[in-house]
């Protein structure tokens, strides 16, 4: 039996360190981080703990075995060699799939076949079984994964990508990943106790990942993982990380937040979204102009995703949106404001120069995260 495990979750490519930030949060100290991945030892408990505690992280998987293969024989017999019997009991569904980059070993699909006919070997040795693998159980997806002739073989816990939280029952135009939305949050210094406005909020993703974050609610509390299916992974494990995230959550925390759009069905979806994520009493939503934006308290946090101007025809109307809110927001100077977008030319057509300046991606858009620190009001 398996005590402990070599975990790698996946991120967005510039969230590594904020999914290892996360990680180190959960009491996992050994953390190395390369592109795309945060890697970690850990005992088996950290598989629940991490599916329901991560929100920027795209999957926890396991790291079954790592090493080189520049010929198909290779691949085979090292990946034989691995003790799949460890983790995939003698009915388990154990589908493969793979990718290559900068490999020999190019062809993902005759990768994935030669994993597939080596890990069922090893388990029919294993297990006794003489013709085939009966693959009746639980789903075990390998993923094969070639990086310049070094194979990782992974396991993936999290089945539905972790940015599926199960609230969203409607999205607007260009929704922004939930993953990517709780970055936008974290990059921060946003408190509970401060307002928090989304002036093009759509269908409310962002706010509801404030939202989550301000009452300490786990992202993964209503969703199912593939892993819970599995005898490695005791029910035990799964009852004690579900109960830890109740205990852990602080429901009574109060919070100012509002989340505003010039489009009427786009705050409809927001409102339903958030009643899906049993946070309909949590949010404010208001069909608004941005330039329209008059807050009455002091000290505030904008965290917004504003349309790009991607297209041609639209690149007027939304340099007249970043003027407009520019202006607003200049007129607030104790509030802080975090704009992400792709368009060059924000900051001279917004009117100010950021203080700090992130590069992310959103989806496969390269995107800037535009930082303005206001300037705090005391209290009386």
């Amino acid at each position: 039996m398996k005590k402990t495990v070599k975990l790698l979750a996946t991120a967005a490519m510039g969230l590594e360190a904020i999914v290892a930030k996360e990680v180190r949060a959960l009491g996992y100290e050994e953390v190395s981080v390369e592109n795309g991945k945060v890697i970690f030892e850990a005992d088996l408990a950290a598989i629940p703990r991490c599916n329901l505690w991560l929100r920027t992280a795209d999957r926890v998987k396991i790291i079954v075995g790592e090493f080189e293969a520049k010929t198909f024989d290779d691949l085979f017999e090292r990946t034989k060699a691995l003790d799949w019997e460890a983790y995939i009991p003698e009915d388990g569904q154990f589908p493969v799939i793979g990718k290559s980059v900068k490999s020999t070993l190019f062809s993902v699909p005759n990768c994935q076949k030669i994993v597939k006919k080596a890990v069922a070997e090893k388990l029919k040795q294993k297990h006794g079984v003489a013709l085939h693998m009966p693959e009746t159980g639980p789903t075990y997806r390998i993923e094969v994964a070639l990086l310049k002739d070094i194979a990782t073989l992974t396991l993936d816990t999290s089945g539905v990508g972790l940015h599926k939280r199960g609230y969203r029952v409607g999205q607007g135009e260009a929704p922004l990943k939930e993953t990517l939305a709780a970055a936008l949050v974290q990059l921060t210094n946003w408190k509970p106790d401060y307002p928090l406005v989304d002036l093009f909020c759509g269908s409310g993703t962002i706010l509801i990942e404030a939202a989550l974050i301000g009452q300490n609610i786990a992202p993964g509390f209503n969703r199912e993982f593939i892993s819970e299916d599995w005898p490695l992974i005791k029910d035990q494990l799964w009852e004690a990380a579900f109960e830890e995230a109740e205990q852990l959550a602080n429901y009574d925390q109060t919070l100012d937040i509002t989340g505003s759009d010039l489009d009427p069905k786009v705050i409809e979806i927001a409102k339903k979204n958030a009643v899906e994520a049993g946070l309909a009493d949590l949010i404010n939503w208001k069909q608004m102009n941005a330039q329209d934006f008059h807050p009455k308290k002091n000290n505030g946090y904008l965290i917004t995703n504003p349309p790009y101007g991607e297209r041609l025809n639209n690149k007027e109307e939304v340099a007249h949106i970043y003027r407009a809110l520019g202006q607003a927001m200049q007129k607030n100077p104790s509030w802080s404001s975090y704009i992400l977008t792709s368009n060059e030319d924000f900051e001279k057509i917004y009117g100010a120069k950021a203080t700090k300046k992130r590069k992310l991606f959103n989806g496969f858009i390269k995107v800037d995260y535009y930082q303005y620190f206001g300037k705090f009001i005391k209290k009386d």
